[in-house]
């Protein structure tokens, strides 16, 4: 389990801040075998390929790393980076696919028997789409945990309301906020009390907002209609 470092002061803004801590960095390899998970428990019509393909995907991309820390050899940040933006291709691919397969075998699925089904189905993949802008969002912020704590957590692609006034008290954020803001942008379809700051940001919260109305309104709303 990586530990929380503690990195040497940083100059920001003509100031000196304290040893800033890089968040815990598990708890995004476990969200996003979490995605694996739920995505095997998908219908085998609407996954291009076996639904236990990306969990197969991530252990094989994982496991190197978590080899190589437990034998105190750990890959290099920008190593970490690159597979950390390949894991996320691989799930956003699959995710997406999905959405769309969805739509396009719905019209074949019109019993009252199916109800049931495209529920489970439409929450399956919210809970996807929620898992995999997070594990986005944690990972573009500032170009990673590492560059956010280096540069003393200051707002860069986010504006959390704890960054308001400069981030004076050395806030970190965690894992679990990057998920909130992905959960407030599938529910709400717009940011709640965080604010996109970059291009990226905004793009990324735009396509987060589309899949999750595409689910919510479109297959949810039909699924109710054929109950």
């Amino acid at each position: 389990m990586p530990q929380i470092r503690k990195l040497s002061p940083t100059v920001f803004n003509h100031r000196v801040t304290q040893p800033a801590q890089v968040a815990p960095l598990w708890v995004s390899t476990v969200a996003t075998l979490i995605f694996g998970v739920l995505y095997a428990i998908l219908p085998e019509h609407i996954t291009p390929g076996p639904s236990w393909l990306p969990l197969l995907l991530e252990l094989l991309i994982i496991l190197p790393g978590t080899i190589a820390y437990l034998l105190q050899h750990p890959f290099s940040v920008r190593t970490n980076r690159l597979i950390a933006f390949c894991l996320l291709g691989i799930i956003t691919i699959f995710l997406i696919s999905s959405v769309v397969l969805l739509i396009t075998t719905l019209p074949a699925r019109h019993q009252g028997r199916d109800a049931i089904s495209l529920l489970r189905t439409a929450a399956l993949l919210w809970s996807s789409n929620v898992l995999v802008f997070g594990l986005w969002y944690w990972e573009i912020d500032g170009n990673g945990p590492h560059r956010r704590a280096e540069i003393g957590h200051q707002a860069t692609d986010f504006l959390f309301p704890q960054q308001a006034d400069g981030n004076t008290k050395n806030w970190v954020p965690h894992f679990l906020d990057y998920l909130f803001l992905g959960f407030t942008g599938a529910t709400a379809l717009s940011p709640a009390d965080t604010y996109p700051l970059s291009h990226r940001a905004k793009a990324l919260m735009m396509v987060e907002a589309l899949i999750a109305m595409v689910i919510l309104t479109v297959l949810i709303g039909r699924a109710i209609n054929i109950v």
